[in-house]
């Protein structure tokens, strides 16, 4: 729960959008500020390598082991346990989540979501994309193998995320969580999945953070991504699980929105 205290521009504007959410037939747009959100991806077991972000700007991020050279990183940030250990963590994710919002991202998220009603937040639809030639694991050559064979960044440039609603939400203090259902595509493979999300007022918009989980064969079997390029992983059965999330930071537009949301 982040029940710090909130500046009086950020409690004014909430409590505004509040009161025209309630309006009839009213509209808020979200937008995503690119320069403080990004995505990420982490596999279980993460055998200490496999993980990456779409904004490796970020402080309390760590590129894993086996990293090319290059990389300035905080070097108080810990370790995980497992080392290379074929260890699953399900818990730990993401292994190095930011601690607030920083500005400092280079662009690779984009999208909106078209809420009605900002007292029980009933979104009506929703659209992110993620640049996927910007997930970074900080190996070059692990990365390149990414862009290049597995997710086809050339030819298929965006993931895509395209929210049909959020269900099951509820309010511990300041922050609202719930569950989303939507469709992801990953190349040119779309598929319902959901995604649990938490959100609360931070740096003069929502922030929310989103996690999604797909089992690691699925990659192969059901999105179509190449079993050659990704190897011993899937190949052994030693991946087991896939997440996938975001950490955005959504501004609201100035205006009810009577529109069709597109991106």
């Amino acid at each position: 729960m982040h029940s710090g205290p909130f500046s009086r521009g950020v409690v004014a504007a909430l409590a505004a959008l509040a009161a025209v959410g309630t309006g009839a037939g009213a509209q808020i747009r979200w937008t995503v500020d690119q320069k403080a959100s990004l995505a990420w991806w982490q596999v279980s077991p993460h055998l200490n390598h496999l993980w990456a972000t779409t904004c490796p700007e970020e402080p309390t991020w760590k590129p894993g082991e086996g990293r090319s050279g290059g990389w300035s990183f905080d070097k108080n940030l810990k370790r995980p346990r497992t080392g290379y250990a074929n260890d699953p963590d399900t818990i730990n994710v993401p292994l190095y989540p930011r601690d607030t919002v920083k500005a400092i991202c280079t662009p690779a998220v984009d999208g909106m979501v078209l809420v009605q009603d900002t007292n029980t937040w009933k979104v009506l639809r929703g659209v992110i994309t993620v640049k996927g030639e910007r997930l970074i694991t900080g190996e070059n050559r692990r990365d390149a193998l990414t862009h290049n064979a597995i997710l086809q960044s050339n030819r298929y440039p965006d993931i895509r995320y395209a929210i049909d609603s959020v269900v099951g939400i509820s309010r511990t203090g300041d922050t609202l969580h719930g569950t989303s259902h939507g469709v992801l595509t990953i190349r040119d493979v779309s598929k319902p999945v959901t995604a649990v999300l938490e959100a609360w007022p931070e740096a003069g918009g929502l922030r929310v953070l989103s996690k999604m989980r797909i089992p690691a064969s699925t990659l192969t079997s059901e999105w179509g991504l190449s079993r050659f390029a990704l190897g011993l992983g899937i190949g052994t059965k030693i991946w087991q699980d896939v997440f996938m999330g975001a950490d955005l930071l959504l501004r609201p537009e100035r205006g009810p929105q009577t529109g069709s949301g597109g991106n």
